[in-house]
């Protein structure tokens, strides 16, 4: 169900990311013109741009996200399949080393969407600003709002040509810009109230390469995900392969603080060897790359609550990072961005006063934003090293109870067929973490583990043939 169409009114978007085109295809079905506008010449195909230096590593859509896109554009993860992009069966179709062993792989109970974030994004976007409501002005920045404390009246532009500066009144402006977002600062500026920010950062910095996939390896071959072990006090270093559209691997090498991956082509297979198992090492060391390494840093968890301004503006929302930003590495934000989208349409859908309306959409953003937020950020504070600013109890007063019983779910689930699915499900945020205390999981995790520990990478019969006809024998030894 869709929200009416008027034939008034016009909103503004700061940001064509992802979170800012599904926030247009909302909009165009209550006002009557809709206005992007983002810093970036956006490329007329699948490229990676400037603004949106991640796109280069993995971006792994996981399957809610794709149903919440779908809900707002339908079709739209079938037009991702159509262009190239896999779909990964979890767990059945990945092969894992979590921090407490090699995952079995169960019979998938969700999937992730994998393809290079340009091919998303674009696809996303070509469809989006098909609507004849929308308009996309690309090489201008957004440098502030208009209006006072009580209600935001515009955006105030600055073309990266000429300099030149506008004002583009609208009766709602989206900021969409994520983390670049500056909007704490420009509400400071109207004079509204202070906005409380919480900081978990394990300085965690992305190295990526692509390769062709091998003629061995064939188009099903599995993704595959080296994990680090948080509870032996070492910098967390991770590895994941996946396939994605244009028969490529994509590889991303990832490290915290003092665990760093390098920025060299050379040493970018030497360091994927020195994670805790060597698999990814081994199956890109004959693929032909295509690329260089791609190397990025800015990737804190930060959350900005901005739901917990008491006068919050008219006119105003935010959506995606500009909000909330998480590590890449768990592949939430994509999610959280598309759920988001979904609650402001559900807020056009009621109506109401235009501040009420401004303080719901945040307050249902928020809630959008909170699971990740959790997942993410329990996760990274147990690496050393990782700076902290936050009065979140759950990262406080309750962390060590909470790791506790994470560890005890995360253990049980590499080897238990219900636990490892209720931990699908909260990973791939299509459920919440309440899941985990239903009965049958409490069953599962007091019985404990139904099968053996595995010793090795958990490849079925055929994918070994493969391996053992690639040369790479000690890789197909192992019967998992």
């Amino acid at each position: 169900m869709t929200a009416p169409r008027t034939s008034s009114g016009h909103a503004v978007v700061l940001g064509a990311s992802l979170a800012g085109v599904l926030a247009a295809a909302v909009l165009a079905r209550r006002y009557a013109a809709v206005t992007v506008v983002d810093r970036d010449e956006l490329p007329p195909e699948p490229q990676p741009r400037t603004g949106l230096p991640q796109a280069r590593h993995v971006h792994q859509l996981w399957s809610s996200g794709g149903r919440a896109i779908d809900q707002i554009l339908p079709g739209m993860t079938a037009q991702l399949f159509a262009a190239g992009a896999k779909c990964i069966g979890i767990p059945r179709q990945h092969v894992s080393l979590t921090a407490f062993g090699w995952q079995h792989r169960f019979p998938e109970s969700q999937h992730m969407i994998s393809c290079g974030r340009p091919l998303l994004d674009f696809l996303v976007r070509q469809r989006v600003l098909a609507d004849e409501r929308i308009t996309l002005r690309a090489g201008v920045q957004a440098v502030g709002v208009t209006g006072d404390a009580r209600r935001v009246t515009g955006a105030l532009l600055r073309s990266v040509a000429d300099g030149s500066t506008s004002e583009l009144p609208a009766d709602l402006v989206v900021d969409t810009t994520g983390r670049a977002s500056a909007m704490r600062r420009w509400l400071a500026e109207l004079g509204a109230g202070e906005v409380t920010e919480d900081v978990v950062d394990s300085g965690i910095t992305y190295a990526t390469r692509t390769f062709r996939v091998p003629d061995w390896a064939g188009d099903d071959f599995p993704g595959v995900s080296i994990h680090a072990d948080h509870r032996d006090g070492q910098p967390g270093r991770n590895g994941q392969l996946l396939p994605i559209d244009g028969n490529r691997w994509i590889v991303t090498l990832s490290g915290t603080r003092g665990g760093e991956p390098p920025a060299g082509d050379d040493e970018f297979v030497q360091f994927a060897g020195s994670l805790r198992h060597p698999i990814i090492a081994e199956l890109v060391a004959a693929a032909e790359p295509l690329t260089s390494v791609q190397r990025s840093r800015s990737t804190a968890n930060r959350r900005l609550y901005y739901e917990l301004v008491p006068d919050w503006p008219a006119g105003l929302v935010l959506l995606g990072d500009a909000v909330a930003a998480f590590n890449p590495v768990y592949g939430h934000g994509m999610v959280a961005a598309a759920r988001s989208a979904g609650v402001l349409e559900s807020e056009l859908r009621l109506g109401g006063a235009p501040a009420e309306f401004a303080r719901r959409v945040m307050r249902g953003v928020a809630a959008v934003v909170d699971e990740p937020w959790a997942l993410a950020t329990s996760q990274d504070i147990c690496f050393p090293n990782c700076r902290t600013v936050s009065r979140d109890p759950r990262l406080t007063r309750f962390a060590g109870m909470r790791q506790n019983f994470a560890d005890l779910v995360g253990a049980t689930a590499t080897r238990q067929p219900v636990v490892s699915a209720a931990v699908v499900e909260v990973t791939t945020l299509s459920s919440s973490a309440d899941c985990l205390g239903s009965p049958d999981v409490v069953v599962a995790l007091r019985d404990g583990p139904t099968h053996p520990v595995l010793d090795g990478p958990p490849f079925t019969p055929e994918e070994r043939a493969r391996l053992r006809r690639s040369g790479r024998a000690k890789l197909a030894a192992v019967t998992g």
